[in-house]
């Protein structure tokens, strides 16, 4: 979704741990969640996780956004040490359907045509939807979230009875977005990283 591994290196430099960083399949593709769908992201994750486990014993995760949502799925069962998810999509099913809310789009509409490309960029799936709901989180890992209060994508119920529900975490920063971009942004981030690592 615009991201990119190379903005893992402040990361890397606060912790002065390893760090692997990836780009998940179909990176720079296309720009809409439909060009990062589970199937072929979860698969990858196992397969960066199974690399990893020969290298090193203790992981921990950071993930943001829509990653965070992948790495749920593909990962719950690896034994991280802990997560932190940034604006983490930790309910896919309730952003799809926001979505197709956002653009007055039925359950109905969206099966018959299979997908259609929405006003504000993204093209919404039945495939991507029925997928999601055949396939749900079970996560366990020790987790912190930072989460911002003007997130556009994950409201404020949805962060709060994902993090009561899992005993996360949870900080939040009331004048973050979901993508954390700017300089007092990326400030704020860094400060909680420091607090959670």
């Amino acid at each position: 979704m615009g991201g990119n591994k190379t903005e893992a290196e402040p990361f890397a430099a606060l912790t002065g741990a390893q760090v692997l960083a990836i780009d998940l399949p179909g990176h720079g593709e296309r720009k809409d969640m439909a060009g990062f769908n589970p199937w072929t992201a979860a698969p990858e994750l196992r397969t960066v996780m199974d690399y990893m486990r020969t290298r090193w014993r203790a992981i921990s995760l950071q993930a943001n956004s829509i990653g965070a949502y992948f790495s749920m799925l593909a990962l719950s069962d690896q034994g991280l040490q802990k997560a932190l998810f940034v604006s983490p999509v930790v309910n896919m099913e309730r952003l799809i359907l926001d979505m197709m809310d956002w653009a007055g789009v039925t359950e109905t509409q969206l099966r018959d045509a299979g997908e259609i490309a929405t006003d504000f960029g993204q093209t919404l799936s039945w495939q991507y939807l029925s997928w999601v709901r055949e396939h749900p989180l079970n996560w366990h890992t020790h987790t912190a979230i930072l989460y911002a209060g003007h997130d556009n994508l994950t409201s404020r119920d949805t962060i709060m009875s994902f993090a009561n529900a899992h005993q996360a975490t949870l900080s939040v920063y009331e004048p973050g977005e979901h993508w954390f971009h700017t300089p007092d942004q990326l400030d704020a981030m860094t400060r909680w990283e420091k607090s959670e690592i």
